[in-house]
């Protein structure tokens, strides 16, 4: 078994990214789930847990009109990076 809690039985996230990029019909190479938990919590720690799902699906939404994701997840980081050394 392995100790990495996006494997845990009922939490395998490979296997949830791959049915819901089908479902939806998103390209599943364009989703970078490590960066995108890294982006979580660069967004958890710089601004606020709630603010995590809100700046994923802005980011999304940007996202949607066909741009690279890579540079806009890189941009939201910032952002929440910026905003939390604003707040010190």
């Amino acid at each position: 078994m392995s100790d990495d809690p996006r494997r845990a039985p009922g939490a395998d996230l490979p296997d949830w990214v791959a049915s819901l990029t089908s479902a939806l019909g998103v390209d599943a190479a364009l989703v970078d789930v490590d960066r995108i938990l890294d982006l979580a919590s660069d967004v958890a720690h710089g601004v606020a847990r709630p603010a995590v799902p809100v700046s994923l699906f802005v980011a999304g939404l940007a996202a949607a009109g066909g741009s690279d994701p890579a540079p806009i997840l890189d941009r939201v980081a910032d952002l929440a990076t910026a905003w939390g050394d604003e707040a010190e």
